[in-house]
């Protein structure tokens, strides 16, 4: 979900910072180990965070060592932001729902080239016989938005569990239409990633829920990692509230913007610590074997350049993947999702080439809706440099 923003403002200091003794600069002098940052980069890195006033952590791991972390800003009332503080993820979720789909299909119970039909019932012939897994996972579904869809915010806003949450989006999405026809079009689709947790539900015989805890992140070993529900989010401490900035400028708790429980296609709560131990699992088949990590992080679909990810040179070269988006930078690979919402500005990078991982998670909005927030590409720049 994405709404329109102004320019951040204001000024937000440090919580905490910690460098890894010597992850940085013990390996800055060979530029084939993909670590050529400097001190000084590092220092000039964190001074941009605080200028551009960001709230929230970061994480950035070096061959599974943590090589830089950087707390700013309040999580909420009671707590600073700090490593074990608990972010709505937005739609950077939707790798988790992913990986639970690759998870079946590697157990021969889910078929990439499988109809939605063959899983869930209650579509008509149109959509039941037509759309596929393949197409669900690549945005080529032709389902729309729900938060675009007259009514659905405001009846979603009185769904109190996890059930209705679930049953309400899906009624929701069985009585829209497509927007073309699978495959022909390309249309960035949260009604497409919750029904692929429709699937993992009906294929596991379990919640979407229970599913993904057990399979994803307790077997990535994400201690944290949980769909929260608002009323744990209004109250625990760890969790960080989401603070969208109003026309005025004013950053204001946009809690009550956000529903029960997140889903399929968004707002699971993590760390930057747990998505680090996500990447670790990921990458080295802990969740899926070698042959399904790599089908999940191959490119499938080309896509255009995104906004503001070219700094000179040759532009990037993207392609959709069965979950996140990978791009072609100066030769090199970087595979990821971002996510956003009023609130939350969410960023997770794998760079395979030079065995980095790059975690942004913060608890503001920023910019004005159509250009991501500047801190993945810094980010990007401090590692490939």
């Amino acid at each position: 979900m994405t709404t329109t923003r102004r320019a951040v403002l204001g000024m937000i200091g440090a919580s905490g910072a910690v460098l890894a003794t010597g992850a940085v600069a013990a390996t800055a002098s060979g530029a084939s180990s993909g670590a050529a940052a400097t001190p000084a980069d590092v220092r000039a890195f964190d001074q941009f965070l605080k200028d551009q006033g960001f709230s929230g952590s970061l994480l950035l791991v070096h061959r599974g060592r943590p090589a830089l972390a950087r707390s700013y800003g309040r999580a909420n009332d009671a707590a600073l932001n700090g490593p074990d503080t608990l972010f709505a993820m937005a739609s950077v979720t939707k790798l988790f729902t992913a990986t639970a789909i690759a998870q079946l299909a590697q157990a021969g119970k889910v078929s990439y080239r499988a109809t939605l039909g063959t899983y869930v019932s209650g579509f008509p012939a149109s959509i039941a016989d037509t759309v596929t897994v393949h197409h669900l996972l690549t945005h080529t579904s032709g389902f729309g938005d729900p938060f675009t869809w007259p009514g659905f915010e405001e009846e979603s806003a009185t769904w109190t569990s996890a059930e209705q949450v679930m049953n309400g989006w899906t009624d929701y999405i069985r009585r829209s239409s497509l927007e073309f026809s699978p495959g022909v079009g390309f249309r960035y689709s949260n009604a497409g990633y919750h029904m692929l947790g429709e699937i993992v539900a009906k294929v596991s015989d379990k919640s979407y829920y229970d599913y993904v805890r057990e399979h994803v992140f307790r077997a990535a070993g994400m201690t944290s990692t949980d769909f929260y529900t608002a009323p744990q989010w209004r109250t625990d401490p760890r969790m960080a509230h989401p603070y969208a900035v109003e026309p005025s400028g004013e950053y204001v708790d946009a809690i009550d913007r956000r529903g029960f429980i997140g889903t399929p296609a968004g707002d699971a709560f993590s760390t930057c610590a747990d998505m680090a131990r996500f990447a670790r699992a990921l990458q080295g088949s802990k969740l899926l074997n070698p042959a399904f990590t790599a089908i999940t992080l191959g490119g499938k679909l080309p896509l255009g350049p995104p906004p503001g990810s070219g700094s000179g040179g040759v532009a990037p070269v993207g392609f959709q993947c069965y979950g996140p988006v990978t791009m072609l930078v100066n030769n090199q690979w970087v595979t990821g999702h971002t996510g956003g919402a009023p609130g939350t500005s969410t960023d997770f990078q794998l760079y395979p080439d030079r065995d980095w991982v790059s975690v942004i998670l913060s608890n503001r909005d920023y910019g004005d809706g159509r250009t991501p927030p500047p801190f993945p590409a810094k980010a990007r720049d401090l590692i490939m440099a």
